[in-house]
């Protein structure tokens, strides 16, 4: 498989795979799960909105958690910002943990430069077998945040995994979750601390209050790992019904990697994953990203790839919700036409998609945008499958949404001063944004 067998990520077989287009697909999947969990649900998502598939999920959860099941819910602050409230309101006496990931509740908050690197993950675990990962907010498909109701619903994916990866997923949501509550946990204590007249005194003490607390950290549960254990080798006789929709039946050899972005030891990895496919593709090369301003190497990379007669598909946003964006992705388009690099815009409705098919066989959805927020700062989760037939399940997704979209043959920032500034103006912003965040080096 000459797109994908060196790439970075590892890969593991046996996995159940289907693709959904949307919320309108994702949500009766993921309420399925939720409502068959046995012992955990752990979801992570940028953005939780108070809408009817919002409160869909919420009641999901709600139910889940009173017959017993472990349920846990991480937000982004930013992302959920306005819209933490509501939530809390719904998850009230519930028995589900809600976690805000870097809050931005309290104004002082905004002024910090971590803040500037946001958990955009759209994940969901449950009981370690079943994971969904993808680019789909908690947002009823026809509701967009910027713009409100609108009559065509956006365009975005997610995948249903069932195996290996699923485990990997619920252990990632797990630490996101367990950062959130540890960073509100310590900001809440150093408080009471600086408060206390006996600070020796009152540290012993918040260490002992910890301990005692200690049961309710998940991952110090002894007696709910043994009881996930002894599922996974069968000893409970009932387990999660087999979802309907997959690709491949389970045993068959669908390889399947999660290659996550952070901020320690994965700062580049769905970047290098791209690139690592691009530089291998040999026939075809379709990416549909909302967010599209990709670093050198990347450009290097897909240039390349048209040089050497690689056929390459581009679908961008052309109902546009941030104006920079857009702007960012059309000062590119001159060198991409002029290289042989097809571009598109959908024009039918929003589109928020992360997608990409290379060569017929190596396919990737998730969260990340090809922009220096998701490359470089924002925590971001993709799921890597190599299989023809999901390969060309997608594919086909990308060949209606084609179909229905314009193509760009002439750009719209054209070469000359006024070209050159608004190049300028985008490099601009986006090194200063990467250097507030703490990056430095050229993008």
């Amino acid at each position: 498989m000459s797109a994908a067998e060196s790439l970075l990520a590892p890969f593991e077989g046996g996995h159940r795979v289907a693709l959904m287009r949307g919320g309108d697909e994702l949500f009766p999947a993921m309420v399925r799960a939720i409502e068959s969990a046995q012992l955990e649900v752990w979801l992570a998502t940028y953005i939780f909105n108070d809408d009817p598939s919002g409160r869909r999920v919420v009641q999901a959860m709600r139910q889940a958690a009173a017959r017993g099941v472990q349920v846990r819910v991480v937000v982004d602050g930013f992302g959920s910002n306005g819209r933490i409230a509501a939530l809390r309101q719904q998850l009230q006496g519930s028995g589900v943990v809600l976690e805000v990931f870097r809050s931005l509740e309290r104004w002082w908050a905004w002024s910090h430069p971590s803040q500037l690197r946001r958990m955009h993950h759209k994940l969901c675990a449950v009981d370690g077998r079943l994971a969904y990962v993808g680019g789909i907010n908690v947002v009823d498909d026809h509701f967009d945040i910027q713009h409100g109701w609108t009559a065509e619903p956006r365009l975005d994916f997610a995948v249903e995994v069932q195996g290996p990866v699923a485990e990997e997923v619920q252990r990632l949501v797990h630490a996101l979750w367990t950062r959130a509550h540890l960073g509100r946990g310590w900001r809440e204590e150093v408080a009471l601390l600086a408060q206390s007249p006996e600070p020796v005194q009152r540290a012993v003490q918040l260490v002992r209050e910890m301990r005692a607390r200690a049961p309710q950290m998940p991952h110090l549960l002894g007696e709910r790992r043994t009881r996930l254990r002894d599922w996974w080798r069968g000893e409970s006789r009932q387990g999660p019904p087999t979802p309907p929709g997959f690709d491949r039946v389970a045993g068959e050899p669908v390889r399947v990697a999660l290659v996550v972005r952070d901020n320690v030891i994965h700062r580049r990895a769905i970047e290098r994953a791209y690139v690592e496919a691009i530089g291998q593709a040999r026939e075809r090369i379709d990416i549909a990203c909302s967010y599209f301003y990709p670093g050198r190497a990347f450009r290097r990379a897909l240039l390349r790839a048209a040089a050497r007669g690689v056929r390459i598909r581009l679908l961008m946003q052309g109902k546009v919700d941030y104006r920079l964006a857009a702007l960012a992705a059309r000062v590119l388009y001159d060198e991409m036409l002029s290289r042989g690099v097809r571009i598109y815009e959908y024009t039918p409705a929003f589109l928020h998609a992360k997608v990409a098919v290379v060569d017929g066989q190596w396919a990737t959805v998730g969260s990340s945008n090809i922009d220096p927020l998701s490359l470089l700062l924002n925590l971001e989760a993709n799921v890597v499958v190599l299989d023809e037939a999901f390969a060309a399940h997608l594919g086909g997704r990308l060949d209606q949404a084609f179909a229905v979209s314009q193509e760009i043959t002439a750009p719209p920032v054209r070469r000359g001063l006024r070209g050159w500034l608004m190049r300028g103006f985008v490099a601009w912003v986006a090194n200063v944004y990467l250097r507030a965040a703490g990056i430095t080096g050229r993008y």
